[in-house]
């Protein structure tokens, strides 16, 4: 570690013998640095408590800090698939068998499926699971039959990419009567309250959550109107933030949970929902491509769901896996490029866009999923990972999930005289079960196809991985591969790759990137300590725009990231636009310095997606 500005690159540092050193990453020995670390003044970014303590901050000195605590048999964090069907589940097999069980679910958007965004195309095995009569209860409205050209259908109908059957949805507003159906069957729903940080026993075991404090400035100073979040204390506490999620990571820490598994591996996915001419409106259609316009060796590909509600609206998407190489790709402007294909262009023609969006993705698969239980709590849904990935499906899989968790918890946290070596419940059964479900049997049955396009041919290598094994084994090859490792470090230098000319958009089919983020009702309180918080400030420069030329400011898919000129003096600083942030969490996944922590804002805080 550099002794003046902290970088890290494990042993390869060399110092020379007029001590202006080298930074030597192992494919760096001859970057040097613009000027002596000694010399440079970083601009202050980060003002949030997880980076500076308050402890240490005269101005917090005698603030109230007392949090209010309320107890609840299960605390859930996140409203989404996984966490809604939990409780619901909960909720069911209490009433089943006449048992007195609190139920508390926090979710940090505003609204119960505010922040929910997906393809996306349902499979309803587990909503029929949970619901048998789901088709009385209402919500088939929001259903949209999908259908395939016979010759497509024959195509892929021993592939595990096949569609027949399924649902296409806007997944917000499935969440959204997910939510409904929770509160009829008592669950407290909690929106707009952000589990900010993990409490524990003194036995180490998770005692449950905190919900952040809201009134501080965006310099770290309290506001007159601060307020100190409150706890809420849990039997066992279900995790189910969603991708990537911000306390799920210090559990993987805490526990050593993925000492056993591969990294996880994701993609970004970018939306858009679109109205189009009536006489170009195929209700039901599905059309997903592979591979244009990114290269063979970069994955990703595109869906286009034709839906069946009162007008001609059209949801189109498209994937980009975080593996990428060049740090001149930027995944929005390849999915407006995508747009512009001859297949493509002629739906959009004349319409208009009214809905823009992005999330992150996992794509490890079986072989990253990290130990799921805990002292104290479970880990449930697309947090630990369990979308299918050739099929780019995980509402149904996260379902499940969160069902098979409510059903291993309800006997231990509903019996007489708990016993237990921790004080919170360890429930080891979620995950034999898990194993023992259709999930896993599915998962394990297309563990190889997304590695298997880590080869010379790339995207042509896998598909004919995909095409010959998955045909002739159905996913039972007795070899499972291996990915390539942590995304942030599959970047390489900028010198060693060609910049990407994109085609200025057209204002027509695509579009700039703040006029997207508009579309997205993203909001934040802009007088908040940013919520995108660097470990070290002087790294943005030092390091990512001297050796990547900035990636964070191309991968972000809501221009939160943008290096600017300093004020006083020569050099750049980076300028974080915390309030465009629309909680897709690529920034902590991709950052080659893995120096970025995404942290939850304000409660109620990010985008305000519309049936996303």
């Amino acid at each position: 570690m550099c002794a003046i500005c902290g970088l890290s690159f494990g042993n390869q540092i060399r110092l020379n013998k007029t001590s202006e050193h080298k930074h030597a990453a192992p494919q760096l020995y001859t970057t040097l640095h613009r000027r002596k670390c000694s010399s440079v003044s970083t601009p202050r970014i980060t003002t949030h408590y997880t980076i500076h303590s308050r402890d240490k901050d005269s101005r917090w000195e005698g603030i109230e800090m007392e949090r209010f605590a309320d107890e609840a048999d299960v605390v859930i964090v996140g409203g989404g698939p996984a966490g809604l069907s939990a409780a619901i589940r909960l909720k069911q097999l209490a009433n089943e068998h006449e048992k007195e069980l609190r139920v508390c679910l926090v979710e940090k958007a505003s609204q119960i499926g505010a922040h929910t965004l997906s393809g996306a195309c349902l499979e309803p095995t587990a909503l029929s699971e949970l619901f048998p009569d789901w088709k009385e209860r209402g919500v088939s409205v929001l259903f949209n039959n999908s259908l395939f050209l016979s010759l497509v259908y024959r195509l892929v109908k021993c592939l595990p990419m096949r569609n027949h059957g399924n649902y296409i949805v806007r997944l917000g507003n499935f969440v959204h009567w997910l939510g409904e159906q929770a509160e009829e069957l008592g669950v407290e729903l909690y929106p707009g309250y952000a589990a900010a940080e993990v409490l524990f026993h003194e036995d180490g075991s998770v005692k449950g959550i905190a919900t952040n404090d809201v009134g501080i400035a965006k310099d770290g100073s309290p506001k007159d109107v601060f307020e100190r979040g409150m706890e809420l204390h849990a039997k066992v506490t279900l995790f189910g933030e969603g991708c990537h999620g911000h306390l799920a990571k210090q559990l993987y820490k805490q526990f050593n949970l993925r000492e056993n598994c591969e990294p996880q591996t994701y993609a970004i996915g970018l939306k858009e929902v679109w109205v189009i001419d009536e006489k170009k409106w195929r209700p039901g259609r599905v059309e997903h491509s592979v591979g244009w316009p990114l290269n063979r060796n970069t994955y990703g590909g595109s869906f286009l769901y034709h839906l069946n509600e009162g007008e001609p609206l059209v949801a189109l998407g498209f994937v980009v896996g975080l593996d990428y190489t060049n740090p001149y790709l930027s995944p929005f402007r390849e999915f407006q490029r995508w747009k512009h294909h001859p297949s493509v262009a002629p739906t959009l023609e004349g319409g208009s866009r009214i809905a823009y969006g992005a999330r992150a993705l996992n794509e490890g698969g079986i072989q990253s999923i990290p130990k799921l239980t805990f002292p104290g709590g479970l880990l449930i849904g697309c947090s630990p990972g369990f979308m299918n990935v050739p099929k780019i499906k995980g509402t149904h899989t996260a379902m499940k999930s969160g069902m098979l968790a409510a059903e291993a918890i309800f006997p231990k946290v509903t019996a007489e005289g708990l016993d237990s070596e921790t004080t919170g419940l360890h429930v080891p059964e979620y995950a034999e079960a898990l194993k023992n479900s259709w999930v896993w049997k599915e998962l394990h049955s297309v563990r190889n196809i997304r590695p298997s396009f880590h080869n010379y041919f790339g995207l042509y290598g896998g598909m004919i991985y995909t095409g010959v094994f998955y045909w002739i084994f159905r996913g039972k090859e007795p070899w499972t591969l291996k990915h390539a490792g942590l995304d942030a470090n599959q970047l390489k230098p900028a010198k060693e790759c060609t910049p990407i000319e994109y085609p200025k958009p057209d204002g027509k089919i695509s579009f700039d990137l703040l006029s997207s983020v508009a579309l997205s009702g993203t909001n934040h309180e802009g007088d908040q300590p940013p919520h995108l918080t660097l470990k070290n400030d002087s790294v943005p420069v030092e390091r990512n725009l001297a050796i990547y030329d900035g990636p964070e400011q191309r991968f972000c898919p809501a221009g939160v990231y943008e290096y600017v000129p300093l004020e006083t003096g020569d050099g750049m600083r980076l300028q974080i636009n915390a309030q465009n942030c629309v909680h897709c969490k690529t920034c902590d996944i991709k950052d080659p310095s893995q120096n970025i922590n995404w942290v939850v804002p304000e409660g109620g805080g990010g985008p305000a997606y519309n049936g996303m």
